[in-house]
């Protein structure tokens, strides 16, 4: 099972979150390639969308190789199996943190601009990404949306690591992943288009609110 792209991803994901209809829903996507799929379920749910701001710190010469991440409020989580196995020191650990939430207060900017965040406090918060593959993006993006207030955290991701999606079950009320291959070694396999999204797509998508009730500010 594969799906062709992000949208129709973020379709498929909004049929499996109906039940949700009706709740007072913030739907969350991580940037950049959340958003996309997060758009998708905000339409069927007629709930608001923002983003959450969260980035993957990854292994200095291995990049994309998580070891941990941080959020924009100053959240942060650290896969210590990952720094352990691949020996990263602490302050190795530490300097790429900070590049992180440096990249984070620029991301903030670009694609929310002058658009003040989404209140979650007292709601449910609906935090969407396009694919789940160690969890620690979406771990720090339920910490994050939980220490704005959010009563309720609902984590959905279209495909995921069956582990990684069992994992998170200790920050989320509720996990929504459709698609947990026994084999998984990359989000992007399982879509047949993958390509990048940028930020002025993720604006745009922030920007565009028919159909969708506005949230509290």
């Amino acid at each position: 099972m594969t799906y062709r792209d992000r949208v129709d991803a973020g379709r498929r994901l909004a049929h499996a979150l109906r039940h949700l209809r009706g709740e007072d829903v913030v739907v969350l996507g991580l940037p950049r390639g959340g958003v996309p799929v997060a758009a998708e379920v905000a339409r069927e749910l007629n709930a608001p969308l923002d983003v959450i701001v969260v980035r993957k710190v990854g292994v200095p010469w291995q990049p994309e190789l998580a070891m941990g991440a941080v959020g924009e409020d100053g959240a942060a989580v650290v896969n210590t199996g990952v720094v352990r196995v691949t020996k990263v020191a602490q302050d190795e650990l530490n300097a790429a943190q900070e590049r992180a939430r440096a990249e984070i207060q620029r991301r903030v900017h670009a694609l929310r601009g002058n658009r003040p965040r989404v209140e979650l406090a007292g709601r449910t918060a609906v935090v969407v990404d396009d694919g789940i593959a160690t969890g620690s993006t979406a771990r720090v993006a339920c910490r994050v949306a939980r220490s704005l207030g959010a009563t309720r955290i609902v984590l959905a991701a279209p495909v995921g690591a069956p582990d990684a999606v069992r994992s998170l079950v200790d920050v989320a009320d509720e996990v929504v992943c459709p698609l947990r291959p026994a084999t998984f070694h990359a989000v992007g396999r399982f879509y047949d288009d993958f390509r990048p999204t940028g930020d002025h797509e993720v604006a745009n998508l922030l920007g565009a609110t028919t159909g969708i009730r506005p949230g509290r500010r």
